[in-house]
């Protein structure tokens, strides 16, 4: 739900004692009585179905054998996960065994996160004997999904941004190869993800639309979609934090569809000889590197929310010129729901819900956007560096991380 439809069910839960009348049923009695409801597995089929409807290349897992190393993290995807590729015929899929059945005090890892390098450790471990061509890794819930390549002779961890670039270069290349490729092709993104998207985007003319982050906001969008009669336009939407989905068989993050595409297009590539870090460096070539980086600054108690309103407000009236060099050519106040062209002076609505999000649009496709937490006392800062090759980007990233430091610093 977005924001109007979840004030209105907030203010229902406000309305509600929530133990004026408790009643204690068992289990049992309430099924019987009608109370409770069970998911019939025809659901769960048709949603097996949805899910492989949305192959790029049906067959291509069947042709090129695949090998898997997969954790569902002591979360839900084992079975929906592993029965999705089996489906479409990958049929080495080593799963992590102390990582393969619920638990949910997750002992392994610090974190259950696909993002973070711990929770491949184990994952890692058993590639050392598998050798596989891809690992994934999707969370407890199984909404989002990490991978892992080969690389000079270690395991690289791929960011959300990467993989989603990545997938949707490959939805895009190969629907626009075949002549499947709707007429006017949609991507939706949230605002701080990659900007290498848009470029993407621009070589097969597709309209690249931006929104808030959450994922809500992007299956918001899709209904949108829908409601004008061109639910077929959608191809792709993701977000940083690992969230993709193409399709509109659910409003939010799919990890099990997500896990089924990156193998798929794993197998696409090997056929060629190639794996997804060469892919990437490919793209990098065409469109330039760009790197984001994302730094938080931590502000506790009550003190602190002040701090960081207080810094929140000085960037936004006291806009600077240049971030590390770098002039400020763009300005986007979220809250305020307007964009200026700096060079100009020129503004425009922002057409989004409002959100105390600020963005500095940089030179050289370079910027810097500075928004609170909504669950943790931290304000994050969304760095996007880029350059002609990787050491330039590289440069420019720890630049541009050494001035959003000092600027969270108030």
């Amino acid at each position: 739900m977005t924001d109007n439809d979840a004030a209105e069910v907030t203010g229902f839960i406000k309305n509600v004692d929530s133990f004026n009348g408790v009643t204690i049923s068992e289990f049992d009695q309430a099924l019987n009585n009608g109370l409770i409801s069970e998911i019939p597995n025809s659901l769960v089929e048709r949603f097996y179905e949805r899910v492989e409807e949305q192959q790029v290349n049906k067959g291509i897992c069947r042709r090129v054998p695949l090998d898997v190393v997969y954790t569902p993290l002591n979360g839900a995807g084992n079975v929906p996960v592993r029965e999705v590729l089996r489906r479409i015929g990958i049929q080495n899929v080593a799963v992590v065994p102390e990582q393969e059945m619920p638990d949910g005090r997750f002992p392994t890892v610090p974190y259950p996160n696909p993002e973070i390098r711990q929770a491949f450790e184990c994952a890692i471990k058993l590639a050392k004997s598998v050798q596989p061509d891809i690992l994934l890794a999707t969370d407890p819930d199984c909404d989002r999904v990490g991978i892992a390549v080969a690389h000079e002779g270690d395991y690289r961890l791929m960011s959300g941004n990467e993989v989603g670039c990545l997938l949707m270069n490959y939805i895009l290349s190969c629907k626009s190869a075949d002549g499947t490729l709707p007429k006017n092709p949609v991507v939706i993104k949230t605002v701080v993800t990659s900007d290498l998207a848009a470029r993407i985007g621009e070589k097969y003319g597709c309209e690249v639309i931006q929104v808030l982050t959450g994922f809500k906001y992007i299956g918001e969008q899709i209904t949108r979609l829908e409601s004008e009669g061109r639910a077929d336009s959608y191809v792709f939407g993701f977000e940083e934090s690992y969230g993709y989905l193409s399709g509109t068989h659910v409003r939010d993050k799919d990890g099990v569809l997500a896990s089924m595409l990156v193998c798929e297009m794993t197998a696409y590539y090997k056929e060629q000889g190639k794996n997804l870090v060469q892919i990437l460096d490919e793209l990098h070539q065409a469109f330039g590197v760009y790197k984001n980086i994302v730094i938080n600054a931590e502000f506790e108690g009550a003190q602190g929310m002040e701090t960081m309103k207080k810094i929140m407000k000085g960037l936004r009236d006291n806009r600077p010129e240049e971030i590390a060099g770098l002039k400020v050519i763009g300005f986007s106040d979220y809250l305020n729901s307007q964009s200026t062209d700096v060079q100009t002076g020129k503004t425009d609505r922002i057409d989004l819900p409002k959100s105390n999000v600020l963005s500095f649009g940089l030179e050289c496709n370079a910027g810097v956007i500075v928004r609170p937490s909504g669950t943790e006392p931290k304000i994050k800062a969304y760095i996007t560096a880029t350059g002609a090759d990787d050491d330039k980007a590289a440069a420019m990233a720890e630049r541009l991380t050494a001035a959003a430091e000092k600027m969270l610093k108030g």
